[in-house]
C-alpha cells in the first residue's frame, strides 16, 4: 500500500462515503425463472409436501454423488434430525468446531448429548485434526467438522480418525454446498474430484439453503447420506416420527408413530425455488470464486495490516466462497477491529463478522463454565476477523467500492 501524507478522511471521520447504499455481506439471486417456477406451484394442488420435494432431493443428491437425500425445513433441522438418527443421547460426546453458528454444537444439546469443542486451524478457520485426536474420551462417539466459509474440511484425515475410534462423521457443509477435494494426489488413478456432500468420508451431511448460501428456498435444509437405513429414519423423524403402509391389511389411509419426531418438512413451493437455483449453482460458485480472486489481487499488498483467507491450491480444492473473512493485523492498526467495522459500515459496505466462538455465548459459559483462553486459536482469529461482502449479484462496480472502501480505511488507521 502506497503511504499518503494525507490520507483520505474516512465518512466515520467527517469524509465522504464510498458508495451512496448499503451493500450487504449477502445475498439471494432470485431470477424471474425463479419466480416462474414458485408461481407455477403456487396454482397446483399441492404446495406443501408433494412431488416437487421428492425430485428437489434426487436432483441434490445427484449433483453431490449421495445416495439419498432428506430435505428439511433448515439446516438447523437438518443437524437435529442427523444427531438424531444416529442416535446420540445422554452421556455421548460429539466433537465441533467452536468457529461457527450455534446449530453445530446446540444439534448435539438437543439429543442430550454434550458438544466438546476442539480448537482450529489460524490459516484456514477449519477444525484441527491433531486437537480431535486431543479431545477424543470413551464417551466420544461422533465429530461434526464445519467446513467454514466454503472451504473443505481433510475429510480424509477426519474419516481416518473417526475408523480409529469407532466414530461416526457429520459433515456441517450449510456454508460449503459447490466445493470439492480431490481424494489423491498428483491427477492420477484413484485421484477424481468428491463433491461436499457426496458423504465419501462421513455417514452424512448436512446442507443450508437460508438466503445467503449457495443456493435458497427461502429456509430450508438438507440431510445427505449414503445409508438407506439413515435415510428412512430421516424421513420418519421429519414428519413427526410417523411411518404410512407399515401394517397394509389395515388399509392405505393407516399410519403410526414409530418415533418421536417433529414437523420439519420442506415444502413443494421452496423446493421449486430450490431446483430452479440449483441449475445455476455452478455459475453461482464461479462468480463467487471470480469475487474473491478479485480482492485477492486487490487487496493482497495490504498484508502488512490484514491477513486475506486461505487460498487453496486449486488443482486438489475448490473452494465455495460462501464467507471472504480477513483477519486484521491490529498491532499495524491504531484502532480496534470494532473501530474499523463501523468505518466500513459508514463507507456502505456491509461487513459482518463469523463466528463469535460457540463456547463464549452466555448459554455455554453458564451452562458448562467455558471461559475466555480455553480455545486460544478460535478466540485470536474472531477477535481479528470481519468479512467482507460476497455473493453473486455483486457488479464488478460493488466489488471496486469494497476494495477502495477497505483500502481507505485501512489507510487512514495504519500505524
Amino acid at each position: 500500500m502506497r503511504h499518503s501524507s494525507r490520507p483520505e478522511l474516512p465518512a466515520i471521520e467527517g469524509g465522504r462515503p464510498v458508495r451512496r447504499a448499503l451493500l450487504p455481506y449477502g445475498q439471494q439471486s432470485i431470477s424471474n425463472t425463479d419466480i416462474r417456477a414458485v408461481t407455477r406451484i403456487l396454482r397446483a394442488e399441492r404446495i406443501t409436501q408433494g412431488p416437487q420435494v421428492g425430485e428437489f432431493e434426487e436432483q441434490v443428491a445427484s449433483y453431490c454423488g449421495a445416495r439419498y437425500a432428506v430435505a428439511v425445513s433448515s439446516g438447523t433441522a437438518a443437524l437435529h434430525l442427523a444427531c438424531l438418527a444416529a442416535g446420540i443421547h445422554a452421556g455421548n460426546e460429539v466433537i465441533t468446531s467452536p468457529l461457527s453458528f450455534v446449530a453445530s454444537a446446540n444439534c448435539v444439546l438437543y439429543c442430550g448429548g454434550r458438544p466438546v469443542f476442539a480448537d482450529i486451524e489460524e490459516s484456514t478457520g477449519l477444525l484441527d485434526v491433531k486437537e480431535v485426536e486431543r479431545r477424543v474420551t470413551p464417551r466420544t462417539v461422533g465429530i461434526i467438522p464445519v467446513h467454514y466459509a466454503g472451504l473443505p474440511c481433510p475429510m480424509k484425515e477426519f474419516a481416518a480418525n473417526a475408523r480409529r475410534h469407532k466414530l461416526l462423521i457429520i459433515e456441517d457443509a450449510a456454508q460449503a454446498l459447490g466445493a470439492a477435494y480431490r481424494t489423491g494426489s498428483g491427477g492420477g488413478a484413484g485421484s477424481g474430484w468428491v463433491k461436499v456432500g457426496g458423504c465419501s468420508h462421513s455417514d452424512m451431511t448436512i446442507l443450508s439453503f437460508h438466503p445467503v448460501k449457495s443456493i435458497t428456498t427461502g429456509e430450508g435444509g438438507m440431510i445427505l447420506t449414503n445409508h438407506a437405513e439413515l435415510a428412512d429414519r430421516l424421513r420418519r423423524l421429519r414428519t413427526h416420527g410417523i411411518a404410512r403402509n407399515s401394517q397394509p391389511r389395515k388399509g392405505s389411509w393407516y399410519f403410526e408413530m414409530l418415533d418421536l419426531g417433529f414437523n420439519y418438512r420442506l415444502t413443494d413451493v421452496q423446493s421449486a425455488l430450490g431446483l430452479s437455483q440449483l441449475r445455476r449453482l455452478d455459475r453461482f460458485i464461479e462468480r463467487r470464486r471470480e469475487i474473491a480472486t478479485r480482492y485477492h489481487r486487490a487487496l493482497y499488498d495490504l498484508h502488512d495490516w490484514m491477513t486475506l483467507p486461505f487460498w487453496p491450491p486449486t488443482q486438489s480444492i475448490k473452494h465455495a466462497w460462501h464467507l471472504f473473512p480477513v483477519r486484521l493485523n491490529l498491532e499495524k492498526l491504531r484502532v480496534g477491529r470494532a473501530k474499523i467495522f463501523d468505518a466500513l459500515v459508514a463507507e456502505n459496505i456491509g461487513v459482518n463478522v463469523h463466528h463469535i466462538p460457540i463456547h463464549l455465548h452466555p448459554y455455554y459459559r453458564r451452562t458448562f463454565g467455558y471461559r475466555e483462553g480455553d480455545y486460544p486459536v478460535a478466540e485470536r482469529f474472531y477477535q481479528r476477523v470481519l468479512t467482507l461482502p460476497l455473493f453473486p449479484r455483486m457488479r464488478q462496480t460493488d466489488v471496486d467500492d469494497v476494495v477502495g472502501a477497505v483500502r481507505k480505511v485501512i489507510a487512514y488507521y495504519a500505524v
